[in-house]
This record gives C-alpha cells, sequence and structure tokens, in this order.
C-alpha cells in the first residue's frame, strides 16, 4: 500500500463517496463509443474544458463532510485549493471532474495507453481517476498518489493499466467505457490542499 494512504478502509470509503453523487447527477449512462481527441483540457477557458464541457467541481457533503473549494483559471492555468473536512467515519474529498461528453455517455480509448497530466501540487493528495460506465458499485480505477516535487509542474503519464479498483476484484479498465477524467483530493482529517493543473491529455 502506497504510504501516503491512510488505510485500505479509507481509500474504500473516499472512492465509494466521491462517485456515489454523479449517477444523480448524469443519470443512467447509455452504451455509446466515440473516439475521444489526445487533448481533454488545456485549460484556455475558463469554465469548459478543450472538447467544450464544462468543468464540475463536487464535494462530500452527501457524504457528512464539510469540504469546500475554489478554482481559478488564468492564463491556461487551473489552480484548486480548498479545505478537507471529513465528516464522522468518512474521509473528506473534492473531485474535479471532466467528462468526455456534455451528457455522459462513454468515449472510445482504445487508441490510448494512458492519462497524461501536467501538473504542480503544493499541499495535500491528488490522484487521478478514470470513470467508467461499466462499474456499477462506483470503485473505479484510481492511480496512486501523484509524486513530483512541490511547487515545480511536471508532467505525470499514468498507464491505465496501472490503475486499479480499492475493494473490488482487480478487472481490467474497458477502454469503450470511459465517461470522464476526475482528479481527487482527499484525506483522513482535516487539512487544507492546493493543486494547479494547466494540461490533461492522453498518450
Amino acid at each position: 500500500m502506497n504510504p501516503l494512504i491512510p488505510s485500505f478502509l479509507g481509500r474504500q470509503l473516499l472512492l465509494t463517496s466521491v462517485l456515489t453523487i454523479l449517477p444523480l447527477t448524469l443519470g443512467q449512462l447509455p452504451a455509446y463509443a466515440a473516439s475521444a481527441p489526445a487533448l481533454l483540457d488545456d485549460f484556455s477557458d475558463a469554465r469548459h474544458n478543450s472538447i467544450g464541457i464544462d468543468r464540475l467541481l463536487f464535494d462530500d457533503k452527501s457524504a457528512g463532510g464539510q469540504s469546500h473549494a475554489t478554482q481559478k483559471c488564468a492564463g491556461g492555468v487551473l489552480t484548486v485549493e480548498g479545505e478537507l473536512v471529513p465528516g464522522r467515519g468518512a474521509p473528506a474529498f473534492i473531485s474535479l471532474v471532466s467528462l468526455l461528453t456534455p451528457d455522459g455517455k462513454p468515449h472510445d480509448l482504445t487508441g490510448f495507453e494512458g492519462v497524461r497530466i501536467r501538473v504542480k501540487t503544493t499541499k495535500g493528495i491528488l490522484a487521478v481517476q478514470v470513470s467508467s460506465s461499466e462499474i456499477q458499485n462506483f470503485d473505479y480505477h484510481t492511480s496512486a498518489p501523484i509524486a513530483g516535487k512541490r511547487d515545480e509542474f511536471v508532467e505525470v503519464r499514468i498507464p491505465f493499466k496501472d490503475m486499479k479498483r480499492s475493494w473490488s476484484e482487480q478487472t481490467a479498465l474497458n477502454l469503450k467505457s470511459v465517461t470522464s477524467i476526475n482528479l481527487v483530493s482527499f484525506g483522513m482529517a482535516k487539512d487544507t490542499f492546493a493543486y494547479a493543473v494547466d494540461e490533461i491529455g492522453f498518450y
């Protein structure tokens, strides 16, 4: 287990909570596949990703937490910062969700090997999560926490094959079923977090 993740149970609770809200927002996702561009977001627009879809920011209030965050987009860089305030018996989280289609239908990513991100982590823990319409228990494929120098942009490449589900059977990610790429900040105790990202895409 990566030492940055406080416990297996904590990560399980986190990932259950993070994406439980998404189906309530998007409804049932019908089967659909279309090829996705290599660039998902270069943050040149303050509101939309590079394929014209609003960025979504989810917090943990539905899971009993009181976490909050702000996002600011300027000069091609998105900065997200806030405070993690867990509820009783549950970890805290903030999730930045970038959908591949406006209605949450999946895209076909079979031409790509993984997620590419240029990011600067200043405080807290940040991981990349890939949501799939095939996963019904919200235990989506997630990376280990992003490692890198604090306060310096680094390019991180995360192979799809290295992303894991936390408590379910370790099934391979079906790249024809990907609905969103999520950046998740989380923790088991009250704390602040901050990161900046200037590009998300696929390689």
